[in-house]
């Protein structure tokens, strides 16, 4: 997914209009729209400013290859502290989260069948 695709998506997840980002990041509506377009890129700080407002790391937003998948800051900044861990730490974390996560998926998966 390129640049603009991620902008448009994350726009529409926030419900937002091209002109409420434009005035979040100090530009107009129509210079987002050729953003999203593919007709321009934003400059690193323009780009700095979008990935701000959706709360978004700029490495998501500006990386094409699939390598940047998390878009939450605060999701990567959690990972960062768990980096931080000594090796028994973060395997208790780990499993805690592994549990919670497969309950997750098979709520999901009964409610579908229900």
């Amino acid at each position: 997914m390129n640049m603009g695709d991620k902008i448009i998506k994350l726009r529409k997840e926030k419900g937002w209009s091209q002109q409420q980002l434009a005035k979040m990041v100090g530009t107009s509506g129509a210079i987002i729209g050729r953003y999203e377009r593919g007709e321009m890129a934003p400059s690193v700080e323009v780009a700095k400013k979008i990935a701000d407002a959706f709360n978004a790391t700029l490495d998501y937003l500006v990386d094409d290859t699939k390598q940047a998948e998390i878009k939450d800051k605060t999701m990567l900044n959690r990972i960062a502290e768990i980096e931080q861990l000594d090796q028994e730490d973060k395997v208790t974390i780990v499993r805690v989260i592994d549990s919670l996560l497969r309950d997750a998926k098979a709520k999901k998966t009964y409610a579908m069948q229900a």
